[in-house]
């Protein structure tokens, strides 16, 4: 639930921010990659259906954050737009958003691992 609300209103809030900008192929290309992050939790969460309990919610602990994170950068971008960089926040949150999942990715793998070993 928290993927799905994150993902389209962070799609959404990055469409209203670039309205006025003539160019559909720069919007989209943004679009895709502010919601890279959403992609690679629902990869993850796929992947990590044999892992313990604890690991998914390490997971979908992340899920949460990068959806809570996503909206509030974007809605003060949008709300407060900046006189210049203002794509800035759009370039930087989701590599934040992929090392924050790829922290819960490699938590969750390695309690998986360490379980199944002892």
């Amino acid at each position: 639930m928290a993927v799905s609300v994150g993902a389209l209103g962070s799609v959404g809030l990055t469409l209203y921010a670039g309205r006025q900008n003539p160019s559909s192929l720069l919007i989209l290309a943004f679009a895709i990659w502010v919601l890279s992050p959403f992609v690679l939790i629902v990869l993850a969460d796929r992947l990590s259906t044999r892992w313990l309990t604890e690991s998914r919610m390490a997971l979908h602990g992340a899920a949460f954050a990068v959806a809570l994170i996503s909206l509030a950068a974007y809605a003060v971008r949008v709300m407060r737009p900046p006189k210049a960089q203002a794509a800035f926040v759009f370039v930087v949150v989701p590599p934040v958003c992929w090392f924050l999942v790829a922290g819960a990715i490699a938590a969750g793998a390695l309690l998986s691992r360490r379980h199944s070993t002892s």
